[in-house]
């Protein structure tokens, strides 16, 4: 078994990772300045460990002793991303590391400066492998427990509607963030994945209306698929951060959201759609599907703490 080591451990993906790593019988350093980086979630024996992304020996000395490293840049991050990856990789070979696995969170296009800001994630990936690291790179498409956020859950449940941004049309392959984080723990020990780059997405394309009808079955009662524009999207999302985002914050937020989606929606890209199938030849895993990953959700309200966003 592998030590690895989870940057953006609180986070809602750095959680499933540490999650998911430890079921898999691995030992986890999760790298956070919280103490309980997990809200008192259990997940047994890890290492709670912080580091300064922008100090150099404070990454390498949090990278110290793992045989693999887990990056997923946070949504307010202190450095930029193609910094910031640029750093996790000279740090891991600095320590020795046998494997950087980076999350981009989002699609990568084959070619840089044409698919709106997915470019970066392209050259991010170069400057990466540019560093000599033995990385692999995944870009998860689109995330399941995005039902989950502030911005959606509380009409799924309160109001019976599935609100997203998403045109009827639109053909999305959601994935769940442990099948996310299964991928990366099954590229940790194989050397024809050093180098590579691949777009992962969950065993399913569905539209809209598709999803809404797998919510109205396992919720038990009727969810409305109710499109919001991207205008409309990009304030319920700011709506849900409250007062941790600034009045300029907010501004370049709805901004960047409301082009995002009009991208997403309208481009000739389909950043949202993955043909799995060559994927899966490659890295044989068992899915889960929307129904199954909704199937085993709370879908009513409590006090537990809900990511806003993210």
């Amino acid at each position: 078994m592998a030590l690895v080591t989870v940057f953006g451990a609180a986070g809602r993906q750095g959680t499933a990772q540490v999650r998911q790593l430890k079921l898999a019988g691995h030992d986890v350093r999760a790298i956070s300045r919280r103490a309980d980086p997990f809200l008192g979630e259990d997940y047994g024996a890890v290492e709670i460990r912080p580091a300064d992304i922008r100090e150099m020996d404070s990454v390498v000395a949090a990278m110290e002793g793992s045989d693999a490293v887990f990056y997923t840049h946070p949504v307010k991050a202190a450095v930029g991303l193609i910094e910031a990856v640029t750093i996790i990789g000279q740090a891991a070979v600095k320590a020795n590391v046998k494997r950087v696995v980076w999350n981009t969170s989002s699609w990568i296009p084959d070619r840089p400066g044409e698919s709106f800001s997915y470019a970066g994630n392209t050259i991010g990936l170069n400057a990466l492998f540019r560093t000599g690291a033995p990385a692999t790179v995944f870009g998860s498409v689109l995330f399941m427990d995005n039902l989950l956020t502030n911005w959606a859950f509380p009409f799924i449940v309160n109001e019976g509607r599935f609100v997203y941004p998403h045109k009827a049309h639109l053909e999305c392959s959601w994935i769940s963030l442990d099948d996310v984080a299964k991928f990366m723990i099954a590229s940790i020990d194989r050397p024809d994945l050093e180098g590579a780059w691949l777009n992962i997405g969950g065993p399913e394309i569905l539209h809209p209306p598709q999803v809404a009808e797998i919510l109205s079955d396992v919720v038990g009662r009727p969810i409305k698929y109710d499109p919001s524009t991207p205008t409309e999207f990009a304030k319920n999302l700011c709506d849900a951060f409250g007062d941790d985002m600034s009045a300029e914050e907010r501004k370049t937020t709805e901004a960047f959201m409301e082009a995002f989606y009009t991208f997403n929606n309208d481009g000739p890209q389909k950043p949202f759609r993955v043909d799995m199938g060559p994927v899966l030849e490659r890295i044989p895993i068992k899915l889960e599907t929307m129904r199954e990953w909704a199937g085993r959700q709370e879908w009513r309200m409590t006090n537990k703490p809900r990511p806003p966003a993210g």
